[in-house]
């Protein structure tokens, strides 16, 4: 019994098929294109116009990290490439990678200072006694190890980025109000490390937080859809979302929460805030509050996996509100304040996108967020949290179109408190406009 065959394959078929599937490509993306003037620029490289007023009188600063490194600088007058000559990429790995492990260190040792405080509560003996207080004497030596790690990074930062981006911007004029505005934008590796804090902090005056104004962007596409809409009108009523969440599984307790909420109370009133406490911070609640409010808080646990950024969130009562379920959302709103660790940082896997809870927040409609890139200390951020609200309130109207003025004016606080200790405010930074 013989069996019929289909015609051969022609030489050049798979050509033919890719072709074809193209042509069906570019003709599905015109008829989304055809959908109305929002859809006008899907897909479409963004204009060097649009990106030019997304930056106004600032700069949007890509640092592209490779065999020879350069800063872009995007400003409302076109791109100027700035070579980076000492910067490496391999230095880059090294440094990053050494600044990772310190920060899983510090994590690892505060873990066991809760595990072993928790031991101590329930079996009140002297063994458990001493294992918490050797647990507290690790938790400061890896502190003392990460500070001194990131001092010698943030100069590194410095010299090889930060101070040839400023030169450059120093020739093409004096900045506005005497500082720089910058939206950093980095890549790889160096995405992991906090561009916004680089400088020498001897009181030089050789640092970003004292010569700019800065913040950083997942894209300038992103800058620039997130300043294409007009500012909210201040006089507008509005409400702040209040979301606090003491006690997570397997985590500290987080002492700050409650004095978190009495200084919002403070700032805003108590009329002025919608508060999701405890039991009732659950992900849908907090999902659908988002679309209502232009403003946020949450006081919570932040996680991130490395390997698996898709992984990270909030935690809440009911469980993490995932980076997935943020960014799916759309919201219209103005000023996210993340009191919350890990909320700034991405993957290991994909360095180059900007996977993170700050980001998603950004992506799906806030403007402007407040994200930390690492675990951050309870008190600090607190601190950290009311000096940035009562910054923004300004005879009684909020204006988070100043917050990223306010954060750097915080963290440049928090630096001269403790200049030998930048664990403590490096990691705060400021997304959007």
């Amino acid at each position: 019994m013989s069996v019929a065959r289909g015609p051969e394959p022609r030489e050049g078929s798979a050509t033919d098929q890719r072709i074809a599937l193209a042509h069906e490509w570019d003709e599905l993306v015109a008829q989304v294109r055809r959908l109305g003037p929002r859809f006008a620029t899907f897909l479409a490289p963004p204009r060097r116009q649009d990106l030019a007023a997304a930056v106004g009188d600032g700069t949007g600063v890509l640092i592209n990290v490779a065999r020879q490194c350069h800063a872009l600088l995007v400003t409302s007058g076109g791109v100027t490439a700035v070579p980076l000559p000492d910067l490496s990429a391999d230095e880059v790995h090294d440094r990053t990678a050494e600044h990772l492990a310190g920060l899983h260190e510090t994590d690892a040792a505060a873990q066991l200072v809760h595990y072993t405080r928790q031991r101590a509560q329930v079996r009140k003996a002297p063994a458990t006694y001493q294992a918490h207080h050797a647990a507290k004497v690790g938790m400061g030596k890896a502190q003392t190890a990460l500070d001194n790690t990131l001092l010698p990074d943030l100069a590194w930062l410095w010299d090889t980025v930060a101070e040839p981006v400023l030169r450059a911007l120093d020739e093409a004029g004096p900045p506005a109000g005497g500082r720089h505005r910058i939206w950093w934008c980095p890549t790889g590796w160096l995405s992991f490390l906090p561009l916004h804090a680089a400088g020498h902090h001897d009181g030089s005056g050789r640092s970003v937080l004292d010569r700019t104004v800065s913040s950083y962007v997942p894209t300038l596409r992103a800058l620039a859809e997130a300043t294409r809409s007009p500012e909210p009108d201040p006089t507008a009523t509005d409400r702040l979302l209040v979301v606090t969440v003491q006690e997570a599984d397997g985590m500290a307790p987080l002492p700050q929460v409650a004095e978190e909420l009495r200084l919002l109370r403070e700032v805003f009133g108590a009329e002025q805030l919608t508060v999701l406490e405890g039991p009732d911070a659950t992900r849908g609640t907090v999902l659908s509050q988002l679309a209502t409010h232009r403003w946020a808080h949450f006081s919570c646990h932040g996680r991130q996996d490395p390997f698996d950024p898709a992984r990270g969130g909030l935690l809440l009562s009911d469980g993490t509100l995932g980076i997935g379920e943020l960014s799916r959302g759309s919201y219209r709103g103005d000023f996210a304040f993340l009191s919350a660790c890990m909320t700034a940082s991405g993957g290991l896997s994909l360095r180059d996108e900007a996977i993170t809870i700050g980001a998603a927040l950004h992506y799906s409609g806030f403007r402007r967020v407040v994200a930390a890139l690492w675990s951050i200390d309870a008190e600090t951020a607190t601190e950290l949290a009311g000096d940035v609200f009562r910054s923004l309130m300004k005879d009684g109207l909020f204006r988070p179109q100043c917050s990223a003025s306010a954060v750097t004016e915080a963290v440049t606080r928090l630096r001269n408190q403790n200049p030998g200790h930048p664990s403590r405010w490096a990691a705060f930074t400021h997304i959007g406009p």
